[in-house]
Parts: C-alpha cells; sequence; structure tokens
C-alpha cells in the first residue's frame, strides 16, 4: 500500500494535471467561442433538404440567370404623404452614383472594399407611382462578394447594408442624404438578413454574461459562501469553452450547420446543464462532510453517488436531443449534436474539474463553504431518524429538513388528493395547446424591437404595390408555358406573372422585354404576390400556386424565398409528428434502464408530458392574449418539448434515483418522502438556475428566442416546483412498492432488498 505522504503527493498530482488540462481547454475553446460567429449559416434555403420543391427549383432557375442577387431596397419617401421635389429625387440619383464606392467597413485587403465590389448591377433609382416615394435597388451578390472580399458569405449583408445606411446618414456633399428631409430605410432581403445578423450578435458577449450574473447571484443565495458560486460559474465557463472548442471545429469543417439560435441555445444550455449538475455534487458532498472527517472520502463518497443520476440525467438529454437528428431541415438536425455535445462537456466538467477545485484546499475544503461549514458529526448522528424508520413505511411525518420535510409530511398525508388535483390543474393549462398559433411567421414579425428593414417594408408595400424583391419562381416544361403563366396569374394573392426573358428587365415591375428564355426544354416564371415576399401571407399564396400550377403541368417547381419558408413549415410541422414519440419512447427505455422499472418510468414520462402540455398551454395564452405575438414557427413547440421534456425527467431522475435508494432501507412510503425531503432544496435550486438560464435568451429581440426563452423557464419551474414537488412524489406515495414493477423491489417487503 502507498505511504500517506505518497498518496497526498499522488492525489495533489492528479489535482493539478486536471486542472491544468482544463485551463488548457479554456485558452483554446475561449477563442474558438469568440469565433463562433464566423461559421454561422443562416440562410434558411440552406437548412432545407435537397428533396424539398424549393430546393430543387431553386437549382433549375440558376440557370436562367447570370447570378443570383440578393437585393438591398433602399426606399425614400417624404413622410408627410406629400410628392417627392425634383431636389429630392436629384439627390438620390446622387446617392445611387455614389453607393458602388461606398466603402464596407471590417473587410479586409491593401484598401477598404466597397459595395460595388459585391453588387451585380449598377442601383437603379425607381419612382414610385403616386410620387411620394423612391426607391433605389442595389443588387448584391455573396457568391461574387467572397472571391472579391475577405469576408464569409454571411457577413457580405451585413457589411452592404451598413455601408448603404451609413452613405444615406452623410451629407448630402458626400453623396449622402442627409439634410434633405426624407425619411430613407434600407429594406428588402439584404435588409432583414442584416438586422437578424445584428439582433444575433449579442449572443456571443451580452447573453452569456446575463446568464452567469443571474446565475451568479442564485448561487450566492443558496450557498451563502463567498466562494463556492465562483468555483461552480468557473466549472461552467470552462465547460462552455470545451462545447465551443469542439463545435467551432465541426462547423468549421462542414461537419454540422451552425446557426445563430443553435449558438445561443448552445451558451445557455451548457451554463444551465453545468451548473444544475455541480449543485448535485455539492449537496452530496456537504452531505457526507457530516458522516466523514477525511475530505478527500467524503468527496469521493459524493461523486460515486452523483454519478448515476447525473450520468443518467445528461444521458437523457443527449438521446432526447440526438433524435433531432430525424429532422429533415439541417437547422434542426444541428442543434442536436450541438446540444449533445454541450451537454457531455457539462458533464464532465462537473465531474472532473469541480471535484478537483474542491480538494485544492485539502482537508481545509470545509471552509469553502463558510459561513455554513458542515460539521463532522459521526456517522451515527447522521440519517438517525431516517435509518430508525425502517419498520415504520407507513409515517408520512418527516424532519430535519426545513421547509421540505414539511413538504414532504403534506404530500404523504394528503398522496391522492395531491396528485390528483395537481394533474387536474395542469391538465386544465394543457387544454389551450390547440390555441397555439405555430403555422409560421414573417420575416417582418421576427423582431420584437423597431427595425429599419420592418420600417422599410411597410413604406415599400405602401407606394409600390406589385413590386417583390424576390418573387416566386416556376420552372416548368416549354410546352406548358401560356398555361403556367394563366394559372398563376388567377391565383388569389398574384400580381403578376411574367416569363424570364432573354433580355433584363429595366427595372422592378417593368414589362418583360423579348422572348422567353428556354433552357433545355424548360422556361422559368416569375410570380409577384400583392404580399412581401417574406411575410406569411406570401407563403399562402405558394401554396395556392402550387395547387394551380401543378393541375396543368405536373412536372412544374415553384420555388423562391415565400417557397423557401412553406417548405420549412412543412417541414417543421413533420418533425413534430415524427420526432416526439421518438424522444419520448427513447426517453423511457433510459428511465426503465435505470429504474430498473417499467412503471415508474411510464408514470414519469406521462407527469412530464403533461407538465408540457400545460406549459404550452400557458405560453399560449400568454403569447396571445398577453404579448400579443403575431404567431409562432413550427420549430418552437418541437425545441420546447426536448428541452422540457429531456430536461423535466432530470429532476424526476434526481428525485427517483435518491427515492430507489432509501426504498432499499425503509420501503418506498417512507423513501420517496425522505427523498423529496433531502433534495428538496438542491433540486429546486438547480430549476432556478436552469429557469434563470434560458430566460436571458429573451434578451436577444426575436420571437423565435423569446417564446423558447419563456417555454422552457416557465416549463422547468413547473417541473422543479410542481411535478418533482407534487405530482410524481405524491403518485408514488400513494402506489407504493408497485410503482417499482416488475422489479424485485416492486414485489419484496421493506429490508429485504440489498442494494445490489
Amino acid at each position: 500500500m502507498l505511504s500517506k505522504r505518497t498518496s497526498g503527493f499522488l492525489r495533489g498530482l492528479i489535482i493539478v494535471a486536471v486542472i491544468g488540462l482544463w485551463m488548457a481547454i479554456g485558452a483554446l475553446g475561449g477563442q474558438a467561442q469568440g469565433r463562433l460567429s464566423t461559421v454561422q449559416t443562416n440562410d434558411a434555403a440552406a437548412f432545407l433538404p435537397a428533396s424539398a420543391e424549393s430546393t430543387r427549383a431553386a437549382e433549375l432557375a440558376q440557370e436562367f440567370v447570370d447570378s443570383e442577387a440578393l437585393p438591398a431596397l433602399v426606399v425614400a419617401t417624404t413622410g408627410d404623404g406629400s410628392a417627392l421635389a425634383p431636389d429630392g429625387l436629384a439627390a438620390l440619383e446622387a446617392y445611387a452614383a455614389a453607393v458602388p464606392d461606398a466603402p464596407l467597413d471590417g473587410t479586409t485587403g491593401d484598401e477598404p472594399a466597397t459595395v460595388g465590389d459585391v453588387s451585380v448591377a449598377d442601383p437603379v433609382v425607381v419612382p414610385s407611382e403616386d410620387g411620394e416615394a423612391a426607391l433605389v435597388v442595389v443588387s448584391l451578390d455573396a457568391a461574387v462578394a467572397s472571391d472579391r472580399v475577405g469576408a464569409d458569405e454571411s457577413s457580405i449583408s451585413e457589411l452592404a447594408v451598413g455601408a448603404l445606411r451609413d452613405l444615406a446618414a452623410a451629407d448630402a456633399a458626400e453623396g449622402g442624404l442627409a439634410g434633405t428631409g426624407l425619411d430613407v430605410y434600407v429594406t428588402g432581403p439584404a435588409g432583414f438578413v442584416a438586422d437578424l445578423v445584428t439582433a444575433f450578435g449579442g449572443i456571443d458577449t451580452v447573453l452569456l454574461l446575463v446568464a452567469l450574473g443571474a446565475v451568479l447571484v442564485i448561487l450566492a443565495v443558496v450557498y451563502r459562501s463567498p466562494v463556492l458560486p465562483f468555483l461552480v460559474i468557473l466549472t461552467a465557463v470552462l465547460a462552455l469553452t470545451l462545447a465551443g472548442l469542439v463545435v467551432y471545429h465541426l462547423a468549421a469543417n462542414d461537419v454540422l450547420t451552425l446557426n445563430g439560435q443553435s449558438q445561443g441555445i448552445l451558451s445557455i444550455l451548457v451554463v444551465g446543464a453545468a451548473v444544475d449538475y455541480s449543485l448535485l455534487v455539492v449537496a452530496r458532498y456537504r452531505e457526507e462532510l457530516r458522516t466523514v472527517r477525511s475530505t478527500t472520502t467524503a468527496l469521493r463518497r459524493a461523486v460515486r453517488a452523483s454519478v448515476e443520476p447525473v450520468a443518467a440525467s445528461a444521458g437523457t438529454v443527449v438521446a432526447g436531443l440526438l433524435c433531432l437528428l430525424l429532422s429533415d431541415l439541417s437547422s434542426n438536425r444541428s442543434l442536436g449534436p450541438v446540444a449533445a455535445i454541450g451537454i457531455a462537456a457539462a458533464f464532465v466538467a462537473s465531474l472532473t474539474l469541480l471535484p478537483a477545485l474542491l480538494l485544492v484546499a485539502g482537508q481545509r475544503s470545509r471552509a469553502l463553504f463558510w459561513p455554513r461549514m458542515p460539521r463532522y458529526a459521526g456517522d451515527h448522528a447522521v440519517g438517525a431518524e431516517e435509518r430508525g424508520q425502517a419498520e415504520g413505511d407507513d409515517r408520512v411525518e418527516v424532519e430535519g429538513h426545513g421547509l421540505w420535510s414539511r413538504v414532504a409530511s403534506f404530500v404523504g398525508r394528503h398522496d391522492r388528493r395531491v396528485w390528483v388535483v395537481t394533474a387536474l390543474v395542469l391538465a386544465a393549462c394543457a387544454a389551450f395547446v390547440p390555441t397555439l398559433d405555430a403555422d409560421g411567421t414573417g420575416d417582418s414579425e421576427v423582431f420584437l424591437t423597431q427595425v429599419d428593414s420592418v420600417d422599410g417594408e411597410e413604406v415599400l408595400t405602401q407606394h409600390f404595390e406589385g413590386v417583390s424583391a424576390q418573387p416566386v419562381t416556376v420552372v416548368a416544361p416549354q410546352d406548358d408555358l401560356q398555361a403556367v403563366v394563366d394559372a398563376a396569374a388567377a391565383t388569389e394573392g398574384v400580381a403578376a406573372a411574367t416569363p424570364v426573358t432573354d433580355q433584363p428587365a429595366a427595372a422592378p415591375g417593368a414589362p418583360p422585354q423579348g422572348d422567353p428564355l428556354v433552357v433545355d426544354g424548360r422556361v422559368r416564371v416569375d410570380v409577384t404576390t400583392d404580399a412581401p415576399s417574406d411575410s406569411q401571407e406570401a407563403v399562402e399564396t405558394v401554396s395556392a400556386v402550387r395547387t394551380a400550377v401543378h393541375d396543368v403541368s405536373p412536372d412544374a417547381l415553384v420555388g423562391g424565398a415565400a417557397a423557401e419558408r412553406f417548405d420549412t413549415q412543412l417541414a417543421g410541422q413533420r418533425d413534430l409528428r415524427v420526432i416526439v414519440p421518438v424522444v419520448l419512447a427513447v426517453i423511457l427505455v433510459i428511465l426503465v434502464l435505470l429504474l430498473r422499472s417499467v412503471l415508474a418510468p411510464l408514470l414519469l414520462v406521462a407527469a412530464n408530458v403533461l407538465s408540457f402540455g400545460a406549459a404550452l398551454g400557458v405560453g399560449a395564452l400568454v403569447f396571445e392574449h398577453l404579448l400579443g405575438f403575431p404567431g409562432a414557427d413550427p420549430a418552437v413547440p418541437l425545441y420546447a418539448f426536448c428541452f422540457l421534456v429531456a430536461l423535466g425527467v432530470d429532476y424526476s431522475i434526481f428525485l427517483m434515483t435518491r427515492v430507489r435508494e432509501e426504498s432499499l432501507r425503509v420501503g418506498t412510503r417512507r423513501g420517496v418522502l425522505l427523498a423529496l425531503a433531502v433534495t428538496g432544496s438542491v433540486i429546486t435550486s438547480a430549476g432556478v438556475v436552469l429557469a434563470t438560464t434560458f430566460a436571458a435568451l429573451g434578451i436577444i429581440p426575436l420571437l423565435f428566442l423569446a417564446q423558447i426563452a419563456f417555454l422552457v423557464a416557465f416549463g422547468v419551474l413547473l417541473d422543479t416546483l410542481v411535478v418533482r414537488s407534487l405530482l410524481v412524489p405524491a403518485l408514488v406515495h400513494d402506489i407504493g412498492r408497485r410503482s417499482w414493477w416488475p422489479s424485485a423491489l416492486g414485489r419484496a417487503d421493506r429490508g429485504r432488498v440489498t442494494a445490489g
């Protein structure tokens, strides 16, 4: 055997090695975390499967044009309803002439790149028919830009739109529009992309700082210690750097697709999970410090006792999230592994880095809990009340754990009444789920704050009726050209249907010139919708256009921006139908293996599904009646389900693994009450932490993230304070040992089943 001195030296060496390794990960991962935004892909078309009609249409439609331009539309108006004066139009002409030389900030090279380097045509000034507004069309091409400019394609729109806005704010002497009295907006597809990128800009730093600050406050309240909260926060931050390091390299090498939503969710998920797992380890460590003198022994026992529930929790979340790989959308498929990597990093950090940090102080580690340091009381003094009740399985009074002792005693006295009333209340909330409008929203409805692109689109729609920045494209056989044009033009919501010719149009909305362009026996028809191409109304028009066109030309393909949005929504609805049952089945299997039972896992899954339904029902009421949201994307209920069911089961796992441990000693009914009393404080703290971190997503002013933030935060609190605290323990207490059916624990008398 090793001497105490040698053993202590080896232990110290291991601690230094573990901490040193994590510091190295932090150094490398911190840099990767800061560069995640450079490997994002936020183009909705890139997320669609190759089999989607809009994807196939886009491939064929590209053959009819030299390049696929992304329009940036600069719209100017007097703002008071009066006609534009000649000097106003002259100022716009001067502005258009100055656009090609407008510098793009942030590009590389000896000289700054300009808008002219990333555009495919000279800007065109188009007055409105009512004379009250004018439009400057700037056609951008990100593919051309990536060859000419030292910037990735995803940032071209942001740079170009920023240059257009900066130029508009300049003095007239510099080609700008300041001082002309005109209201100027930069909108169109490029404007929306730029504003979206700007909104996601807070994900890298602001979101993380807000989440960490909120968690630090909660931990300070939980521990009342000046040291422990920082150890837990350090564990969470380094776990995030590990996740960021892995995700960055996978995204950079096109192994997975990362978008702004996934990046924001990754940060929140890692911080929340790492803190949750750390809370469980620290709570068990505190318990063990009361039973043994050696801090090393106490920590070894705590880690050994925490491995199973933490591993089961992490495994459940990872398995549930990986079910997103079944999605038709690459954005959903990528979130699965991205989030799974984050959970794995949180698991590893909480069971390696945190124990090492706790042992740095050696035998003085108890001081980390100051001023509430756990005192050694001897094996006989801890848990005596619990062990003394081995023959009193039906007793419902629990002592020694403050508030949670009273909660456990209340549940024990009124078990059936508690779970019946709780289930009915949750079911009543879930009854509002059908009122949730999750059919999709338009681009202009995505932003929760006032943005230039949305304001500009309103002006554009008011003064340029029939001008669509991105028309619906129909690619059809040459022989069906006239039938397709007639069918599309007759569809409600369509302003015009014109074939692409061998001569370009003079301006948006101008009549076509020349003969129809034929490529490989196909023609292309551009369909202009009454509604803006990025609106939900245009999506509904696409559905009608497809029906009408397919009736006269079965081989025709309908694409375009609105069609891509329509296909994205269809894929989201399909994902919800397919992925939800798979997630439930996977989680059920994991719980059966963990709890060695069938009935208890069924009860847990049913309870958490009911909790999810209640959260979604309350969310529907809040979104529609309190906040007045226009609707939701189909991915909102899918993401909420994956997070809430997987994370909600976490807290039931923490509880039920302790229930099983106690049941082996004192029986199921007594065991569930003791487990509730012992774990009540730490699980509640974990739930509040996770809810707070997800609520931080609400600071990003985007509809999707705000809805996810509310649903997950509210749902986690519901799982923590209602399902885990009342519904599950009351149900298990009422059913008794039969909860463990068909395992031996469900048949044996108390005290006759050993841990082995």
